[in-house]
């Protein structure tokens, strides 16, 4: 795929909303998910600790109903690779918080490598709680292999 082309679609589709999904925070899957990744901390787990919250990867689970928008363009076979997440916590998540997550395209870029040239699409999902606060923002990477 021509750097061209890569251009035109960051220019497109970088940065905008593509869909806004509402969630609602359990108290028990905030403990479990604490649970599962090892945190022993009282205020990841206990629910009666002062300032109790929602450990700071819980929002990872959280995805919008589309992956990418829906006239976004075919890349490479259309099969890709997860390439891993990252997360930026900006205010605590507390149970039964309403929380809505912004859907957009952060980025596409390639690589190339032993193995080709691969296309980056970064999904990001900003998330903001009932009060309006930016709570989080998690950037998922797929990875797609073009022809070569």
């Amino acid at each position: 795929m021509a750097d061209m082309n890569l251009a035109e679609i960051r220019e497109q589709f970088v940065d905008i909303d593509f869909d806004v999904t509402t969630f609602t925070v359990d108290q028990q899957k905030m403990i479990d998910w604490a649970v599962a990744c090892g945190e022993t901390e009282p205020r990841f787990v206990d629910p009666s600790h002062d300032d109790f919250q929602a450990h700071p990867t819980f929002m990872a689970q959280y995805s919008s109903t589309r992956l990418l928008p829906k006239d976004f363009p075919e890349i490479g076979d259309g099969r890709g690779v997860d390439g891993g997440k990252s997360i930026e916590t900006f205010a605590p998540v507390r149970p039964g918080d309403t929380l809505t997550g912004h859907a957009q395209v952060h980025d596409v870029y390639d690589k190339t490598g032993r193995s080709g040239t691969m296309v980056f699409i970064v999904h990001r999902m900003i998330f903001e709680n009932q009060h309006g606060d930016h709570v989080s923002t998690v950037d998922w990477r797929m990875i797609r292999p073009i022809g070569n």
